[in-house]
């Protein structure tokens, strides 16, 4: 006997057909669908004699009618496109979306994240599906695919006019360039962040070179193993030469890296381009491009990018490649971003540079300060018990010499591991003053403020000082040293200031003496019995720091003119703060 032919009965109602198909069934081998979703898929996968459709159907069977007849339509769009059943099945699917599915499973029939190989869904949205039914609007998620490709699923639900889902329709974009991309991004900048990232325990026991050493490794180490770029240098713009210092080379020639550049348009190179406009430079063929000078040997091609550091260029940095045309603008995008990451560590660390230098100059300023007049006293003392024991015990006196010898030894020396810790800022600071470096200054007054101001004051300016509390101490250290100059009060406890310059002038003829006094008081006449004797320099205290610094250089200068002219200038006038 042979078989019946196929009949696909819809129904959506089987009470209302069950008489029909029960008499269809005699005839022919009954086949039902109780959707049209689910009618299209067998449709597809099997052949059939006919369909029998109930009236209350033949609005769906208009709508088949239409997405058969779509088909083309759908094949051409480049985007994967899947309809789907209420219960996730795959209806129909165009080349698209056919070319994601897993080599084993085919997409008809199957659960659509079975066709795709049980993916890892990434969000925002966990369950596109059920919320587009649920709202009855779109939803959108992104799900990774395999190991590293991306796609972005659009779910839209479709209902029938009794308000039932009848299928979805499933867009599926492919987004691995796009999330590729964001990744590394983002990884750059993580990297980034941890150029400058150090606990304060490594801050503690790592020095400014360690520091700047480890910075140059990571970065290194970042463009080889996110970039993939093994020639690298990067360059420092030294503001006031508008020099370009090299900082890291790696994969460059001896030559270029040691080369000379400097940051202008013309004649330095693109690196020289670069700093001076600000501007990143992409160099597709070295062979013809008319700024570029060799680095890397044989390189082709180059990226080279600004520093910036708050809109301001603080040096370069470049990339090289063997091949031409090695570098696009994603690139060119990815070495921006990074470069702002390392202009950011590099200010980092000169912050932290600063911040050490800073505590470490207060700290020195501060044993200093406090060193300062107990060590005078010793030298004072030592001195006046030399002076008067002159011609006696010489066992004792080799003891106060060397006494004398250990107390400015001490000074010295903690100005000598000052400059160690502390070392001299590379931007604007105090500057030694020309005419007080390596002077030797002795300070007398009994004012114990007063003594203090001048070892901060002129100690900071290179100059040696020492201080007395009275004339007879101060007769005493200079008879027993030499000194550049002598500041003396006119009022102290014991002699006139007038007897002092007297007697400091016999001991040394040459010897520069300025005369302090406070608010223009001289009861003695000390001031004008000296001009009578030669006295140059009258300071009025309070003084201000620029008075006190013009009165010394200008004291030392007449004290020692220059050979081939003579210094004119008239002496200081009373300041006052």
């Amino acid at each position: 006997m042979a078989d019946k032919p196929r009949l696909l009965v819809i129904e959506r109602d089987p009470g209302a057909t069950a008489d029909v198909r029960q008499l269809l069934s005699l005839s022919f081998d009954v086949v039902v669908a109780r959707t049209m979703a689910r009618a299209l898929v067998l449709l597809r996968q099997h052949s059939f004699a006919g369909v029998y459709v109930d009236a209350a159907q033949l609005a769906s069977v208009r709508w088949a009618g239409v997405a058969i007849q779509a088909d083309e339509i759908l094949d051409a769009i480049a985007d994967g496109v899947a309809v789907v059943d209420p219960e996730l099945k795959i209806i129909w699917a165009n080349p698209e979306f056919q070319k994601l599915v897993v080599s084993e499973v085919g997409p008809v029939g199957n659960t659509f994240y079975r066709a795709l190989g049980s993916p890892e869904i990434l969000g925002p949205d966990p369950c596109p599906f059920t919320s587009s039914l649920g709202t009855r609007e779109p939803s959108s998620t992104l799900i990774r695919v395999g190991a590293n490709n991306y796609l972005r699923v659009l779910v839209t639900p479709v209902f029938d006019h009794d308000g039932r889902p009848s299928h979805l329709i499933v867009l599926t974009r492919d987004v691995t360039v796009e999330m590729q991309q964001e990744q590394k991004i983002n990884a750059i900048h993580k990297a980034g962040e941890e150029l400058a990232d150090l606990t304060p325990d490594e801050l503690a026991e790592m020095g400014v070179e360690e520091r700047t050493d480890l910075l140059k490794y990571n970065i290194a180490r970042h463009m080889k193993d996110l970039l993939g770029l093994d020639f690298i240098e990067i360059r420092l713009l030294d503001r006031p030469t508008s020099r370009l210092v090299p900082l890291l080379t790696e994969g460059m020639t001896p030559l270029a890296a040691n080369r000379e550049l400097f940051a202008r348009k013309e004649g330095n190179g693109v690196t020289g381009f670069v700093a001076a406009t600000g501007q990143s430079y992409l160099c597709p063929d070295t062979t013809n491009d008319p700024l570029y000078l060799e680095g890397a040997a044989g390189a082709r091609s180059s990226l080279t990018v600004p520093l910036l550091y708050h809109a301001t260029v603080i040096g370069t940095l470049n990339v090289e490649n063997a091949q031409p045309g090695a570098f696009d603008d994603r690139d060119r995008q990815f070495l921006e971003i990074y470069a702002r990451n390392v202009a950011s560590a590099l200010n980092t660390l000169e912050l932290l540079q600063a911040e050490k230098l800073s505590t470490a100059t207060a700290s020195v300023e501060a044993i200093s300060r406090e060193l300062a007049l107990p060590l005078d006293d010793i030298l004072s003392d030592a001195t006046t018990v030399l002076d008067r024991y002159a011609g006696h015990d010489d066992e004792v006196i080799n003891r106060l010499k060397h006494l004398l010898f250990r107390a400015r030894e001490i000074r010295s020396l903690i100005q000598k591991v000052g400059s160690t810790i502390a070392p001299e800022p590379r931007g604007d600071g105090i500057k030694p003053a020309q005419q007080l470096a390596n002077a030797r200054l002795l300070v007398v007054d009994a004012d114990e403020s007063v003594r203090k101001s001048a070892h901060h004051l002129l100690g900071r300016l290179g100059a040696t000082v020492e201080t007395a509390r009275d004339g007879h101490e101060a007769i005493a250290m200079a008879r027993q040293s030499p000194y550049s100059l002598v500041m003396v009060d006119i009022r102290l406890p014991d002699l006139d200031g007038y007897e002092v310059f007297r007697r400091l002038r016999a001991d040394q003829p040459g010897m520069p003496v300025i005369l302090m006094t406070g608010f223009g008081y001289d009861p003695t006449h000390s001031i004008v019995k000296a001009r009578q004797e030669g006295l140059q320099t009258v300071l009025y205290k309070p003084f201000r720091a620029d008075r006190l610094t013009e009165a010394v250089e200008q004291s030392l200068r007449q004290a020692h003119p220059p050979s081939d002219s003579t210094d004119c200038t008239p002496a200081p006038t009373a300041a006052t703060d």
